[in-house]
Parts: C-alpha cells; structure tokens; sequence
C-alpha cells in the first residue's frame, strides 16, 4: 500500500504503453527502461527503447522511434501533453498540466505525514550500529559525519515501511581503555600520564571528578559514555541501545558463540591458537579467534556482538565503519555465515575520514594527544542543523572537507542557512497572506492548470521526485541524495519566490493556485528537512 505512487504510476503507465506499442510494431521481449531527462526541455520522462530495440525490428532507431511515437500520441492517456523523438532515436514524454494539478493535490492531501512514505520495507527489522567511537574521551568533531549519516539513514529507512533500531558499541575492553584508564589513575594522583597514555586537558578534568576508591578503567569508560551521549543529544542523535563489549564478555555470550562456532566445524587449532575457518566462506585467509597465550582477538567479541543481534530477531544488520576497516568485512561476513546466516544480511557501509579546516590550515582530531576539536565545540560554534547538513552534503563514502569559517556564515553560501531561509520565507508569506486577509479556497475549487510558469514547473517537478529518491537512498543507504534533493527544492523556490508573485497577483485565481504550490513546497520541505534531521524555522 505505498503512499505516494504518483512517480510509479507514471512511469508504470509509460512503461505499459511503450510495450504495447512494441507489440503492435511486433517487437517482442524488450522492456522498457525510463529515465528523468536531465535537462527539463527535454520533457518529463524519456526512454531508450528505440535504440535497444532496433535490431530486432530491421529499422532504423530513428525511424522506429518516430513510429513508436506516432502510435504513443494516439493511445497514451489526457496526463502526457506531447511524445517527442529527439537524437539519434530517444522517445520524450512531457506530462499535461492535469497531472501536475494531480500531483499538487496529491502532496497536500497525503501531507507531511504520507507523502513519500512508502512500504518497501515493511515488516523488516533493521539494526544500524554508528559512531561507537571508543569510550576514551569525547567525541571529536569528525565523529558528526557519522552520527548524521547513521541517524540520516534510520530515518530514511523508517520512512520506507522499516522498523529501525539504532545502536552503539562500547569497546570498554581492551588495551585502549586500560591505557586510558592508567591515564586517569596518573592524573588523579597528580603524576605525568604514562607514554602511551591519553594527555588530553579532559583526562585532568576527569580525574578530579574521579572517587578515590573507583575502578578508573570502568568509571572512565561510563565517564566518557556520559559525555558522548550528551554530545550525540546536542546533535539531535539518540541510541536504542548501547551494547557493551565487556558485558558479551561477562556474561557468557562470547562462550556460547565459540561453542557454536565449535558444533559448526568452524574453527581449528593450530600452533596454540584458535583459528575461524573464514577461507570457506570467501576471507582471503583464516582469522585468529583466541591466541597462544589465551586471550581473545578483536575479533571473536566482534563475532559474538553480531551473532546476539540476529538472536535479537533482525533481518538486516547494518554497520557504519571507516574506511580504514575494509579488509573486516570479509572476515565479519565469513563469521556470519559460518554461524549459518546469509552473509548478505550484514551490510557494512564504509565511510572516509573528515578534514576540518579553519584559516586554511587542518584542525588536527587526535584524543591521544589532546590536540583535537570536540564536536561538543563545534555544535556550539555552528549549532545542530548547520553541522549535520554540512556532513551529509556528499556520499559518506568520499572524503570530505569541511571550511569551518565558510559554514559559519548566515548567508547562501551556508548550504543550512539557505535551505532553513526557503522554510522561513514560506510561513513568512502565510503571515502576510493572514495580515491582508487572504485565504486559501479549497484545493478542489482552485484551478492548479494556472500554473505553468517555469519557475511553477521546475518546484513541481522537484516534489514529484521526492518519493523515488527517498526509495534510492534508502536502497543504497546514501541520505546524502536526500541532501541534495532539499537543496535543489530550495533551490527551486527561491527562483519561483523571486520570479512569480503570490499576494502580488493581479488575478485572484493565480493567487489561489500559487498559494497552494506554497503549501505543497512546505511539505516537501518538511520532509526532506526531518529525514536529515534539520528543524523547520519558520523565522530566520
């Protein structure tokens, strides 16, 4: 029962007429694949199918698209105004006024709510692992990038029909945290840090919060969760759950995961270790679950963790990992199968490292060091929607670089600020509308066939858009499309704000037209601006 099948149904409509039109030229076998031209003068929809299907018919692409053309104008329905050839053989549809008018019904109608909501993942459980940055000490300000993209993500996924669970790590096991924990020992005592040890101001500070009778490994860990999860707050970003590796430890989950792992036939020893038969399934070459000497690996705790997931009921398990992880996937998945799931229901998405820029120069992210920018600093310098449209601006898989001087600025070249001013400027308009006593009439009394602007066109065209970019991003896992297209909206109406007066029309009935293309704008940026988790001012 998908909300919002106006992109569909077009493109289903089309598709069901271009195969009927093959069939009377008595070409067979061949589907039709449709695309949005790049260029709006192009038309609305456009398909190949000519040059596909040339071969088969003995013509010319040209010419069979001029005959498929011919039979399209005469059995295709009132919404498509023209069917165009165009080069070596394209076949181009531009949609009617009555079902741009239908779409703007549509879009007001369905409303924040049901627009763009769709079911394509209905009754799937999915859980999204993020950030789980060690808990050694707050988050730098690099760590934004991935807590927008994952809680980005989760809504995006929500809003396709799938239930979403949102979850950290805690590594609170391990050399890092014991070092760590030295180094608030050391502080609290008032000695120097030990040499590999964490040298950050924090760890001062933290010290002197510290009990003298606390465990500084474990009361640092729960220190600086406290912290992240203050900072994930200020950014708008909550977990489900917060999943500790020592508790897997503890209570007897990484036991069970070796017996199973044991009963499958899928380890080995072999010189003192224990061994994962991850070559098997597809690993480039077996993985050390237990050492010589008895300890565990990263590895094994990481095992466990995913196999308790699945017994958690999940269907999909998606981790947000840097890049620098990318030879784990494969032993992750070989895990996973070995376990007897399908290797295909752990997704991993590996995101690239943020460089931040101030004046120029790198601001460097090291908490070892103490030489870092928090991300608590940052939100306080740029605040929440700047900071988290800035890191979904491009794919999480491509280096990013963020000029913190230029993100400051209230002006367009600040990506939040201008697509935050579209919002504002709209209710800004209602106000007006209200101050001169001008009310929208029912949708169904106005006559939307007014607007035919280009300006009206290129904000129509927009919103109808918004369903199947929201059905791309959540199939590849890239909010960032969601980015783009808010931007691009904003975009949009801007130019038509500027171009087509609304209150200023001397005709009544284009005033009533354009004040529910408003409206509709308004949705389309509401939604947009919730899945990427921005507010909606409605002053700037």
């Amino acid at each position: 029962m998908s909300q919002s099948p106006v992109a569909t149904d077009i493109c289903a409509s089309l598709s069901e007429a271009i195969v009927g039109a093959l069939g009377r030229a008595g070409i067979e076998g061949v589907l039709p694949v449709l695309d949005r031209p790049a260029r709006p003068e192009h038309g609305d929809w456009a398909t190949n199918v000519a040059l596909v299907a040339a071969g088969r018919s003995g013509r010319k692409p040209r010419e069979l698209a001029d005959a498929l053309a011919a039979d399209l104008r005469a059995t295709l329905a009132d919404h498509v105004a023209a069917v165009e050839v165009a080069g070596p053989g394209f076949v181009n549809f531009r949609l009617g006024p009555g079902w741009w008018a239908g779409l703007l019904r549509q879009v007001v109608d369905q409303g924040t709510a049901g627009y763009a909501r769709l079911d394509v993942l209905a009754g799937t459980r999915v859980d999204v692992e993020f950030v789980s940055a060690n808990p050694t000490g707050p988050l730098h300000a690099g760590a934004g990038r991935w807590a927008a993209y994952g809680d980005s993500l989760c809504r995006v996924l929500e809003r396709c029909g799938a239930t979403v669970e949102r979850e950290y790590f805690v590594n609170d096991r391990g050399g890092q945290v014991v070092r760590f924990g030295e180094s608030l020992a050391a502080r609290r005592r008032g000695e120097p840090v030990p040499e590999d040890g964490y040298q950050g101001d924090y760890v001062t500070a933290w010290a002197a919060e510290m009990p003298a009778d606390a465990d500084p490994v474990a009361w640092g860990c729960e220190r600086a969760k406290r912290d992240i999860a203050e900072t994930l707050d200020l950014l708008g970003v909550h977990f489900d759950r917060w999943s500790s590796e020592k508790a897997l430890v503890d209570d007897g989950t990484v036991d069970d995961t070796l017996r199973e792992l044991r009963e499958r036939g899928a380890v080995y020893e072999s010189e003192g270790a224990l061994w994962l038969r991850s070559t098997d399934h597809g690993d480039t070459k077996d993985r050390v679950l237990v050492k010589s000497d008895g300890d565990l690996t990263y590895l094994l705790p990481d095992v466990a963790y995913h196999r308790d997931k699945f017994a958690r009921g999940f269907d999909l398990l998606v981790d947000v990992w840097g890049a620098d992880h990318h030879g784990y996937v494969a032993r992750m998945q070989a895990a996973m199968q070995a376990l007897g799931h399908d290797p295909a229901q752990l997704e991993v998405v590996l995101g690239q490292l943020v460089t931040l820029e101030r004046d120029g120069q790198p601001v460097r992210l090291s908490k070892r060091t103490g030489d870092m920018l928090e991300l608590r600093e940052l939100l306080g310098a740029v605040g929440p929607d700047v900071a988290r449209i800035v890191f979904l601006l491009q794919s999480i898989e491509t280096h990013q670089t963020v000029d913190l001087d230029r993100i400051t600025r209230q002006s367009s070249e600040s990506p939040a600020f201008y697509v935050q001013y579209a919002h504002a400027r709209i209710a800004s308009l209602e106000r007006e509308a209200t101050r001169q006593q001008v009310a929208r009439q029912p949708i169904g009394s106005c006559d939307l066939g007014l607007l035919v602007h280009e300006r009206e066109a290129a904000v129509l065209r927009t919103l109808s858009e918004l369903p199947d970019v929201v059905r791309a991003a959540a199939a590849t896992r890239a909010p960032h499309q969601v980015c783009t297209w808010v931007r691009q909206l904003a975009q949009r109406f801007h130019a038509f704000y500027h171009d087509c007066p609304v209150l200023r029309h001397p005709e009544p009935a284009v005033v009533q037209a354009r004040l529910w293309l408003v409206e509709a704008t308004r949705v389309g940026l509401a939604i947009g601006l919730d899945l990427l988790g921005i507010h909606t001012p409605d002053l700037m």
